[in-house]
């Protein structure tokens, strides 16, 4: 097995393909194989589509000796994540409601994928109905981490984000409603990027968080990220929130650095409390900005904690989604699942609406802090890595009680503005566990966000550092 194919940027895979210094049968042979050895261990992949990847592969080996024109992923394997409908392929989204379901129709970002030449190599693994921030479902078990794997992988991604952290393929499909693309990002030491809300289409979609939601790409290195957002941004009119296009390369635009950006940083957002290993990695890297010629400051963002906002839109959401479903499907749904239900059900109109109210309100001051900065630096997450056991997170950090979703308070505020957000791999704990940090940008600035990540990545390389599964 080459270790070096499997790890290959896509960037550089599709060049060489194109170039037939490799075939997309070997690629997609060698990363298969590493699939069967790797997933038992980690329990990525849920349906792994061997023999349809390899017949796309030989398709796609005969339109290069053939000389056709090749889009720009011709031949690069990516994984989609179970929550995205899927043509043909069985799609469960977790749930055992959906344990037989075959879409009949492709979601859009799948469309466009294999429209510039992707082949799919499978279906990564989530919670049911991507409700939570780790990876386990009933159907299918926990997705472990490959940095260690006693420890979660994070969610709702958690597939996709070991997938792309052990080798199972340069690629990944995501989708975060709360965090759910940088909280896997992050725990394990990969690229993960949430688009501005509707930069890519989202369509067909299970009811519930429809202006939460985003889907984005997970991958090793910042390119091969701006490349997938370069396949699948872009309107489409059955997604009556999609963006109209920037008319942009977001590949191009990394290639140049902003001469001049105001930075501002924070550790805490006034609210979070930060386990003392992350809080010292992140406050190193955070440093690096100011190296790069931009102007760096510590700032005190007046945000306040929206927790309640967000768990009052997602409860109600949610529990409109499911109720009819409770009585055939109870029994057979995850019990935290239910119980979300159940308290669902007592969300008023009324608390809804006022909910709502809060989240314009959370806008207006986001909106006048990013007048005086371009970007803004958290850590991604409050923690490193933990162990499985714990559950949906820890309740203690840094020896003081935190709620459900302190763990993750730096990633759901910006599902409810629906801002641009990166997760970068930003260092190690002591334990050699991964720590992210994260980049929001302004309202649809998208660029500055993947130019400042690349900028990051180059002096601060982490493509290279992989976890010791073999």
């Amino acid at each position: 097995m080459d270790k070096e194919l499997y790890y290959m940027p896509a960037l550089e895979m599709a060049e060489a393909i194109k170039k037939r210094e490799i075939s997309c049968i070997d690629v997609v042979e060698t990363i298969l194989e590493r699939i069967e050895k790797i997933n038992p261990k980690i329990n990525a992949y849920c349906t792994v589509l061997t023999d349809e990847a390899r017949k796309a592969a030989e398709e796609a080996d005969k339109a290069v000796k053939q000389g056709k024109r090749l889009g720009p992923l011709h031949g690069v394997p990516v994984s989609i994540k179970d929550l995205i409908f899927t043509k043909g392929i069985r799609t469960t989204f977790g749930s055992k409601i959906f344990e037989n379901f075959i879409p009949e129709r492709d979601a859009i970002v799948v469309q466009r994928l294999k429209a510039a030449g992707a082949v799919i190599l499978g279906k990564t693994n989530t919670p049911e109905f991507g409700y939570k921030a780790v990876t386990d479902n009933l159907l299918f078990g926990v997705t472990r981490n490959p940095w260690n794997l006693n420890l979660t992988s994070g969610g709702s991604s958690g597939g996709a984000g070991a997938a792309v952290a052990a080798g199972l393929g340069p690629l990944a499909v995501g989708s975060d409603g709360g965090g759910s693309i940088r909280i896997p990002s992050s725990f394990c030491g990969i690229f993960g990027f949430k688009p501005s809300f509707g930069r890519i289409p989202r369509y067909p979609v299970l009811h519930g968080w429809e202006t939460l939601s985003h889907y984005g790409p997970m991958t090793r290195t910042v390119q091969d990220a701006a490349l997938m957002l370069d396949v699948m941004a872009g309107p489409h009119d059955a997604d009556r929130l999609s963006l109209p296009d920037e008319k942009v390369s977001y590949l191009k635009s990394i290639e140049s650095k902003p001469k001049e950006l105001k930075v501002a940083w924070s550790i805490d957002l006034g609210y979070a409390v930060v386990d003392p290993q992350v809080r010292t990695i992140v406050e190193k890297a955070v440093k690096i900005f100011e190296g790069l010629g931009w102007k760096l400051q510590e700032a005190h963002p007046n945000f306040g904690d929206p927790e309640s906002t967000f768990t009052t839109m997602v409860l109600a959401e949610t529990a409109a989604a499911l109720i009819d479903a409770m009585g055939e499907w109870g029994d057979k749904i995850d019990p935290p699942l239910a119980r979300l239900v159940e308290y669902g059900k007592d969300v008023s109109a009324m608390d809804y609406v006022k909910a709502t109210f809060q989240r314009k309100e959370l806008w207006e001051k986001v909106y006048r802090f990013f007048k005086k900065y371009d970007l803004l630096l958290t850590p991604t997450l409050a923690v490193p890595p933990f162990a499985i056991e714990e559950g949906m997170g820890p309740r203690v950090i840094d020896g003081k009680e935190a709620s459900i979703l302190g763990w993750m308070a730096f990633t759901f505020p910006f599902n409810l503005t629906g801002q641009p957000a990166a997760s970068v791999p930003c260092g190690s704990t002591r334990e050699g566990l991964p720590v992210g940090l994260q980049i929001i940008g302004r309202r649809f600035d998208d660029v500055t966000v993947l130019q400042a990540a690349a900028a990051f990545e180059e002096a601060s390389p982490w493509a290279q550092k992989r976890p010791l599964i073999d």
